[in-house]
This record gives C-alpha cells, structure tokens and sequence, in this order.
C-alpha cells in the first residue's frame, strides 16, 4: 500500500518543522520559525466501553506481510515504514513522514513531549553513569551516533465503578493458658503460659470502588513492564489528538484491542478490591475464598503518551530502555560486567586480607 508522507512545511523556508518540547509549537531547524499549534476547546470527555464493544471500529491484528510504502515529499524518495508505525523520519533525508493509520482507532488525546531529546539523553547518561558493575560499553554507549528515540505509544485509558460480592473468613486472634515445662537456672519448671490462637468466622459482604484513568499500554514494542513502570502519567494534562504534535517522532498504532485492554486493567484493579475486602471483613486475618465484580459505568480514551527509548545488546541480550517524556522517570534492566564484579570482590578480599594481616603483625 502507497502513501504520500504527510508533514508541515515552515511558512518561512519551506522546510518540515518539528514539534518542539521546548516552546510547544511547531519549529523549523533550518530558519527557526515557530508556528502556533491550533489549540481545542472542546473538553475531552470518556467514551462508552459497552457502545465500542457493540461497534468495534477495527480490529487491531492486520496483515503483516502489508507493506507501508512511503514517498518522501522533500527528497521524492520511497521507503517503507515499520510495521504499526504511522509516524517516523525519511531514511535518506530525515524528513518527518506521517501516514494516515490504517486503522480506525484513532487517539482521542494525547501528552506531548515536555523534556527534550538533549535533556533525556542528559539525563540517561546520568543514570547510566551510576549504575556500579555495568560494563564498559554501556557508559559509553550514548555517544553521538547513539541518539534516543522519540516515540508516542498508544495506551487506553479506562474508568470504572465496580461492585464486588465477596465470601471469606475472619480471623480473630483469642488467647489461652497452657502448662508448659520451661528450663529456668538449668532446671525444668512447669509454668501457665499465654498461647494465641485463631477463631475463623465465615463471612460475606459487598465493597464498592471507584476507578479513575486506569492506564493500559496497548502496544507490543517493548515490554509492557517498562511502560508500566514509568507511570504515572499525569492525564489531567491530556490535550486534543493532533498530528502537530506528532511531527518529528515516532507514532504507532494500537495492538491491544479495547476489550482486551479493559481485562489488562481488571488486572490493575484487583490489588485494590481485595484490599477493601479484607478491611470489610476486618479482624486480625483474613481469607477471601470468591470474589464477584461487576463493572458499571465503563468509560474509555485512546490516547498516545510520549517516552524516549533505547535498546542495548550486550552478551545476546537485549535491554531495553523507556524514559517517561513528561515526568523523566527511567525504567530498565542494567547489564553487569561480570570481570567488574570479580575485580571488586578480589578487592575487598585484598583488603579485608591485608587489614587481618596488620592486625596479626601488630598484636
């Protein structure tokens, strides 16, 4: 399938701008011109999950083998997007192209970038800096060639009122005196002593919660651990989806379809309705042998959220990196160097050995 890029030339020079984490607006490299992005008044306001379930807008599996063919509107090149990406750069003149996503879900809103790509990578050689043991080439691994990706993932975003019947049982903690044999001054006593023990009542009750901006990453790219855990992302900022603020980054499309999003967040609820139920039932225990949800008033937003990202391979493996493009949080595993390791421990020995063996000499 054949695309013409879509992007903004500058009112100035003619060359594509960019969105600018900086100013907020649209900027030329070239001359500097700034160009204010239109701003919606509109509030943004939840979608019925049940009127989506009844009319999917598409699914969210297509054709892997379709290709996305690109023509370059400044350098006329033809390239072909990755799969899922509806926005990302020219290969031969690092253009921004964006394409019109193939598939009917389009984002509501979104957060744009707030922290540029110099303040990120700023901010990650930093962290990296002070991650002890790792190797070599992962300190130096962000250098000029080396630049952090600007993605916008897609994500749901759900609210709910649930109502939860639960059975369980109470445990009150009750205490009794038993005679034990005790050794007191090396001889056998029998003394009363005070034992705890647990008294079970069954109960059951109802516990009602309230859920508000439940964030559910609706991507395959990275592991959806990283983008779980560079939450939270601040929702009260969210604007009008607008492709703007897409020029110049990377944009995907969404893999996880609403209905399974919405079981991913009946995942993220559960922590907090168990909770309640054991503070219902109260007592020093409890047990919650069945738990019955129902879920009301079921709201949703397709929205994109803004991360830098970074891959390193190191021994065969892949570490993978997000920052949070809002808020700076960095989530990701860090590789150790294993003749690091053993340098230090050797070191430490060496000391340790050398401090027993001065104190030998001494005394």
């Amino acid at each position: 399938m054949k695309f013409s890029a879509i992007n903004f030339p500058c009112p100035g020079c003619g060359a594509s701008q960019v969105y600018s984490p900086y100013t907020g607006r649209l900027t030329c490299d070239f001359c500097g011109n700034e160009t204010e992005i239109p701003s919606e008044t509109q509030p943004l306001l939840s979608d019925d999950y049940l009127t989506a379930l009844a009319s999917p807008p598409t699914k969210a599996e297509e054709d892997p083998s379709l290709k996305r063919e690109v023509a370059c509107k400044k350098c006329g090149a033809n390239f072909t997007l990755s799969p899922k990406l509806f926005a990302s750069h020219c290969p031969y003149c690092s253009t921004p192209a964006m394409i019109e996503a193939l598939q009917k879900i389009t984002p509501q809103a979104l957060l744009p970038f707030t922290i540029s790509q110099k303040k990120a990578q700023e901010h990650f050689k930093e962290w990296v800096g002070s991650r002890w043991f790792a190797p070599n080439a992962f300190k130096a691994y962000l250098d000029e060639s080396k630049k952090l990706i600007g993605y916008y993932f897609p994500f749901w975003i759900y609210d709910t009122q649930t109502v939860t019947h639960y059975e369980g049982k109470r445990g009150d903690t009750y205490y009794v005196t038993v005679t034990k044999s005790v050794v007191v001054d090396g001889k056998e006593e029998l003394r009363d002593v005070e034992e705890s023990r647990m008294r079970w009542t069954e109960v059951s009750g109802i516990v009602d919660a309230a859920f508000d901006d439940l964030t559910i990453a609706a991507s395959h790219t990275i592991d959806r651990s990283r983008l779980d855990a560079i939450e939270p992302w601040p929702t009260a900022q969210l604007t009008h989806f607008d492709l703007h603020y897409i020029s110049g980054f990377e944009a995907e499309e969404y893999a996880v379809e609403i209905d399974e999003g919405f079981d991913l967040a009946k995942d993220k609820m559960t922590p907090k309705i168990r909770s309640q139920i054991k503070s219902d039932i109260g007592g020093d225990e409890q047990q919650i042998d069945s738990i019955d949800t129902k879920y009301n008033n079921i709201g949703y937003k397709s929205v994109l959220f803004p991360a830098w990202i970074a891959s390193f391979v190191w021994n065969n493996k892949t570490y993978e990196y997000a920052i949070n493009a809002q808020t700076g949080k960095i989530v990701g595993e860090r590789p150790y160097s294993i003749m690091k390791i053993v340098f230090a421990v050797a070191t430490v020995a060496l000391i340790i050995g050398g401090a027993l063996y001065y104190n030998h000499i001494k005394g």
